[in-house]
């Protein structure tokens, strides 16, 4: 049995950004954009958890500020499935093997 983290652990990985690394150095949004060569608005979304981290976005952030993008997409990732989870009681899929399941393509010598 897998353990779920409830949603309101979930940080969306922008919200963290902004309060963890740009405010403490009282870094502006339009200082972040025109460092990393992006739009306004891309950064922004980010960091007002109206968007979602990239690839390409974490490995900026790694360069520029030394955190891991593997991290920062961690975190991300994390966000989302909390996310999904709230609202898995309404996904109608049952188990191709009933209860107890297998994983795909497993067979057992005999």
């Amino acid at each position: 049995m897998a353990l779920k983290m409830h949603s309101s652990l979930a940080v969306h990985v922008g919200d963290w950004i902004k309060t963890e690394l740009l405010e403490p150095h009282n870094i502006r949004v339009n200082a972040v954009d025109e460092h990393f060569g992006v739009s306004r608005q891309s950064i922004s979304a980010l960091l007002n958890g109206r968007a979602r981290l990239s690839a390409d976005m974490a490995i900026r952030f790694e360069k520029a500020f030394g955190i891991s993008a593997e991290t920062l997409m961690r975190m991300q990732s994390t966000f989302d499935l909390a996310q999904a989870r709230v609202h898995e009681g309404n996904l109608e899929v049952s188990g191709f093997f009933g209860q107890a399941q297998k994983p795909v393509g497993y067979r057992v010598s005999q």
